[in-house]
């Protein structure tokens, strides 16, 4: 079963509590009240991600993807759309089940409550896996800047989630430099997270852990879901696209 399917078919909304299991629950016909009464194994807002198997992590990927871009969305006063495109996009929704995941969007963008009671919750879910928080503020990135540029009122949300995530404003400024910093990569150890001065054994090392990191298997094995391995596979090519560029300046074999 696809994703979308076990989030669409109210799976995630028994299994999991606090505000995303509010969202799904509310779109899937549940109460919240009756999925805190379920006796399956509810994920609840002091659950930790080492709690969580690879299923429920990456229902609670997507939950938050669409939670918090919908939240994203209302930011600049009103929602474009080449920005609902770009949600699509980054989905990668099935036709027959578009329909049912805009109604999640659209349930999430109309709950009165701001984005911080989700960004918190995952935040303690997905606490210490840095490489997952960084897919979910990547996917965000790619819907703000979906109508050609990033409102500024956009950033602002994604360093306040940033921060609630537990990045450091270094952290948040080399993120948003991969991703929507100009196609010429004009500083490719900031893209590695390295000085300019690192030995050429530091710029390897920090390479192959981003590599590592990064790659597709883990990504899944640590709760992203296939439906988003494009967008990892992107931020893969710039780390390549950097190391490169230092390999050639620095003579690397």
């Amino acid at each position: 079963m696809s994703i979308w399917g076990k989030v669409i078919g109210g799976i995630a909304g028994f299994a999991l509590g606090g505000p995303l299991g509010g969202l799904l629950g509310a779109v899937a016909g549940h109460s919240v009240d009756r999925m805190k009464e379920a006796e399956a194994s509810l994920i609840t807002d002091d659950c930790k991600y080492d709690d969580l198997d690879q299923n429920s992590r990456q229902v609670v990927f997507t939950a938050a993807v669409i939670a918090l871009s919908a939240k994203m969305a209302k930011t600049d006063g009103r929602v474009t759309k080449d920005e609902i495109a770009a949600f699509k996009q980054v989905f990668h929704i099935p036709s027959h089940e578009s329909a049912s995941v805009a109604r999640i969007w659209n349930e999430a963008k109309f709950e009165p409550s701001g984005y911080e009671p989700y960004a918190n919750q995952i935040a303690q879910l997905f606490s210490g896996e840095q490489v997952v928080l960084e897919e979910i503020l990547g996917a965000l990135f790619h819907i703000a800047k979906a109508d050609g540029l990033i409102h500024p009122a956009e950033l602002e949300l994604l360093r306040n989630i940033a921060i609630i995530f537990g990045f450091s404003s270094n952290a948040f400024e080399r993120l948003k430099y991969i991703h929507i910093g100009e196609k010429v990569i004009d500083d490719p150890y900031r893209v590695l997270n390295i000085d300019h001065e690192a030995s050429d054994e530091a710029v390897k090392a920090a390479y192959r852990k981003l590599i590592r990191e990064n790659h597709p298997d883990k990504l899944m094995a640590q709760g992203v879901p296939q439906e988003f391995v494009d967008l990892a596979n992107a931020k893969m090519a710039t780390i390549n696209a950097a190391y490169d560029r230092i390999e050639k300046q620095r003579g690397l074999k």
